[in-house]
């Protein structure tokens, strides 16, 4: 299967000197850290696909997250097209057998079978339509294949002064609209699991995972921060948390860049979670155990004071960002355990469910506690949010979820009665 990987890239310039070709790096061409570059199952880099990534970062200026966004997205499609065993150049007369349009029928199975958001599917679908774009405007492929037919749209809008003006969109029939399912959406579309489930979960992991595992899904689903926070904290993150002057046995943990030691947050936000006194006890006697120090010793000096380690000694997640291939790897396995011992909840269980699940929690608890005003304030400090619409979802949810079990009992009550009624008429 293909594989993406991250280089670290410096631009050179090429200058000839006499009769000798050297290679020199100017004071404008600035080093590129964790460029991705895509290669394949044989390991022979995809090198138009590399170039493209490369000038996205170098020539064009684009924010290297970006360039990353768009690497995997074309990574997504170099294993596809190993798996379908299609070439990236099959463009025959016949429209159906192109790469792209079988691709584009993949992405919308995909997205009918719900292995992909609605989202996904588009951005995808429009990343691979840009690589192409620029293959054919390069010359590395015919301007003469029949890859696409160009559709221009024509879009009204209505200016601050009300005026209305209309700009042209150039579009492709190969174009996948995000058409999103309806009902309220919770981050990254993701569901919590009940108390039982959850119960259920921790079980498993403590019986059948690694101590690092376990811990962090104890620390999820009672801390709510994310991966990239998680593998981030520090062993004076932990010494360091004071106790909630307001609650007795809730403690305080600094995070974000403006935090002593900073602990990496999403948008880069600096604030405070909250963390029971128990966890925190149960962290910190981690911290220092036998198992930890070993994995401890093979780290870089740079993470040696960092919580959760690989046994490789390196962190569980891309540094500053919010997915761990570790980590994944680790929920391919507990998912795979949950499915011989029955828990259907993991089935399709994602770490981050373990944030959508506490931030019901105590959106719950606050509601209970004070109405929704006031726990729209409160979940919105404990997990960090940068504006409360995204919160308040969690709050609707949590609103909605009464009705719907109210609605389920009554629908479940007039469907037995009715069918009582009707066994005793015959």
């Amino acid at each position: 299967m293909s594989r993406q990987e991250y280089i670290s890239f410096t631009p050179h310039r090429v200058q000839i000197d006499g009769n000798e070709v050297q290679w020199t790096t100017g004071s404008q061409l600035s080093a590129v850290n964790g460029l991705p570059q895509i290669f394949w199952s044989c390991g022979l880099p995809w090198r138009e696909a590399n170039l493209w990534l490369m000038l996205q970062a170098t020539q064009y200026q684009k924010d290297i997250e970006t360039v990353k966004s768009k690497a995997t997205s074309i990574h997504a499609y170099a294993k596809w097209l190993e798996e379908a065993q299609t070439n990236w150049w099959d463009f025959p007369v016949k429209e159906r057998d192109r790469c792209l349009v079988k691709y584009r029928g993949f992405l919308i199975s995909s997205r009918k079978a719900n292995l992909i958001a609605p989202s996904t599917a588009s951005q995808r679908m429009r990343v691979a339509i840009q690589f192409y774009r620029w293959l054919r405007h390069n010359g590395l492929i015919s301007p003469e294949w029949p890859m696409w037919r160009e559709r221009f749209l024509s879009l009204k809008f209505n200016n601050a002064f009300g005026f209305e003006r209309t700009f042209a969109v150039n579009s492709t029939n190969l174009s996948i609209p995000n058409r999103s399912s309806p009902g309220e959406k919770l981050e990254d579309g993701l569901y919590p699991v009940s108390e039982n489930d959850r119960s259920k979960i921790l079980e498993i992991a403590r019986e059948h995972c690694s101590t690092e595992i376990h811990l962090l899904l104890m620390a999820g689903f009672f801390t709510g921060m994310r991966i990239q926070t998680l593998s981030d904290l520090t062993i004076p993150t932990l010494e360091n948390a004071v106790q909630d002057p307001s609650s007795e046995g809730l403690y305080r943990l600094a995070v974000g860049p403006g935090a002593t030691p900073p602990v990496a947050t999403k948008n880069g936000v600096t604030g405070h979670v909250w963390i029971t006194k128990p966890l925190l006890d149960s962290l910190k006697e981690y911290c220092y155990s036998a198992h930890r120090l070993l994995r401890e010793s093979k780290a870089k000096p740079e993470y040696k004071n960092h919580v959760f380690l690989t046994r490789f000694g390196n962190l569980y997640s891309v540094r500053d960002k919010d997915r761990s291939p570790a980590l994944n790897v680790a929920m391919h396995n507990l998912r795979a355990i949950g499915r011989r011992h029955g828990v259907n909840a993991l089935n399709n269980f994602k770490f981050h469910q373990t944030r959508c699940t506490f931030a019901t929690s105590l959106a719950r608890l606050a509601i209970r506690a004070g109405g929704a005003i006031h726990a729209i304030a409160i979940v919105k400090e404990a997990l960090l949010h940068r504006d409360e619409s995204t919160t308040i979802r969690y709050i609707r949810f949590v609103e909605k979820t009464p009705i719907k079990i109210s609605m389920a009992n009554e629908f479940t009550k007039a469907f037995f009665g009715a069918t009582g009624n009707s066994g005793g008429n015959t």
